[in-house]
């Protein structure tokens, strides 16, 4: 039995609707640009004298890049689920409308968070790093050679969620943030001292979750000053936006 022109109405406004969300996912998919590591270029590096000595020459390289084109990067590191996708997009939001800002964004095969950053409509590439744990130097200097540097002002590059193997390997950034979240248990400081030590900010997020968890916040700076007695922590929650103004800041003083 045909439609009466009663429910005629609203199938229309559910396809406009539908159509609108569709052309609204599309613009943000056009914004996403995608860097794969692929094998050769890898074995290349793996034959170099030293594979960080390797990388080290190609990270100065992309900060010679970066430094003659006025951008300042943010390499920002830490364990899957620490929220870094979710920090970088609360930044990206703060920041977007008074600085030009791009987002590399680390990941091993989705385009999940490339997704939810591109959202803010701010230029993303998705590098693509396979079956790598971590990012490297070559794979941040062609997401660079991809990405129009006139106009920006910050690049956050979201480092592989790993709290072992990104410590080694610098990218070209002029600082490194490590992102930890109390989720992660008491010890996660202690556990992976080194990637603490080359960092210029830790983010503790999630204290909304501490007294849930049974994590102390103030052990947990105690823990990073132990390691490295001047460098700057910062407690926040994405969901309530506690500390949020002051990692904002510190971005920019960087």
């Amino acid at each position: 039995m045909p439609d009466s022109p009663k429910n005629e109405g609203p199938r229309n406004q559910n396809r406009e609707i539908g159509l609108a969300s569709e052309a609204r996912s599309k613009e943000r998919k056009a914004m996403i640009q995608t860097i794969e590591a692929s094998p050769d270029e890898i074995y290349d590096i793996e034959l170099e004298h030293s594979l960080l000595e390797a990388n080290a020459k190609l990270a100065k390289e992309n900060r010679a890049l970066l430094d003659r084109h006025g951008v300042t990067a943010i390499d920002v590191m830490g364990a899957i689920g620490s929220g870094k996708t979710t920090l970088i997009t609360r930044l990206v939001g703060r920041l977007k409308d008074q600085y030009g800002v791009a987002v590399f964004n680390g990941d091993a095969t989705t385009s999940n968070d490339a997704d939810l950053i591109a959202s803010q409509s701010v230029p993303v590439v998705q590098i693509a790093t396979v079956n790598g744990c971590h990012l490297d130097a070559n794979l941040v200097g062609k997401a660079l050679r991809k990405t129009s540097l006139d106009n920006l002002r910050l690049l956050f590059i979201e480092n592989i969620g790993n709290l072992i193997c990104p410590a080694e390997f610098p990218l070209g950034s002029k600082a490194r943030v490590v992102v930890v979240s109390v989720t992660e248990g008491p010890y996660m400081v202690r556990k992976h001292p080194h990637m603490f030590l080359g960092a210029q900010l830790v983010v503790i997020n999630k204290i909304d979750l501490a007294e849930a968890m049974g994590v102390s916040v103030s052990d947990l700076t105690q823990d990073v000053h132990r390691l490295k007695p001047d460098l700057a922590v910062i407690p926040t929650s994405c969901k309530t936006g506690a500390g949020l103004d002051e990692v904002t800041a510190a971005m920019l003083a960087v």
